[in-house]
């Protein structure tokens, strides 16, 4: 969506870069939830990982729809 939608103005290109965002750290905490499924704390970070994405994307989304500008929280800014 990032690379589709950057150009169509800052607010576009911030939403998306947000998103891009936040599912670069959803990935990172995949990875690194997979391996300590082997010590039974990776079926809990897991399913965590995928709702805390999910929550952002809903608010993200709703807030993108009203107009509002809006990061979200405890996701770095790999993509600006």
């Amino acid at each position: 969506m990032y690379l589709i939608y950057r150009d169509r103005g800052p607010f576009v290109r911030a939403h998306a870069a947000n998103s891009l965002n936040v599912q670069i750290i959803t990935g990172i905490i995949l990875l690194i939830s997979f391996p300590l499924m082997l010590l039974l704390i990776g079926f809990v970070t897991y399913p965590l990982a995928l709702v805390f994405a999910f929550v952002l994307h809903v608010i993200g989304a709703m807030k993108a729809n009203n107009g509002e500008w809006w990061n979200p929280p405890m996701t770095p800014r790999f993509v600006k």
